[in-house]
């Protein structure tokens, strides 16, 4: 059964190490064959590489679509996991999970562990809630049919 990944217009995908883009219309992509993918909401920019934790992510990021690469990734991630370690010692399970992962190839896997040790941007919690707020609830409003006259 081959893996099917919808896409929304003006969205990008890693595949392989190939950018893709979706042009106005939704597209649905079928993957017959192992694959490599990063959805655009996935993939980090270096650029914002702004802490530890990202800088983690990338190097994995970069095992994960360029693996004719991965030998001095994979160097470069053993001394960042390192790093990470000794800065967030709190999260020694997490890390060793991670680091089992990459050993065992399943880098995708990895690198969504990864993100949940972000730390919360602009006062927003990791689940992207503004602290004190209550969530928003949406009910669904039935409309009464006007009367028959």
């Amino acid at each position: 059964m081959p893996l099917k990944l919808v896409l929304r217009p003006g969205e990008k995908l890693i595949v392989n190490g190939a950018v893709i883009g979706v042009g106005d219309h939704p597209v649905s992509l079928f993957f017959y064959n192992k694959v490599n993918f990063l959805r655009g909401r996935e993939i980090l920019k270096e650029e914002n590489c702004d802490t530890i934790e990202k800088k983690l992510y990338f190097i994995i990021q970069l095992i994960y679509i360029f693996p004719e690469d991965a030998e001095l990734n994979l160097m470069k991630f053993g001394i960042i996991l390192d790093e990470v370690r000794s800065a967030r010692p709190d999260d020694a399970e997490l890390f060793d999970e991670v680091q089992q992962l990459v050993q065992g190839g399943n880098y995708y896997r990895a690198l969504k562990i990864c993100r949940k040790l972000f730390p919360a941007e602009g006062g927003e919690t990791a689940k992207g809630e503004k602290p004190g707020k209550a969530p928003v609830v949406v009910t669904k409003v039935r409309r009464r049919s006007p009367p028959t006259t």
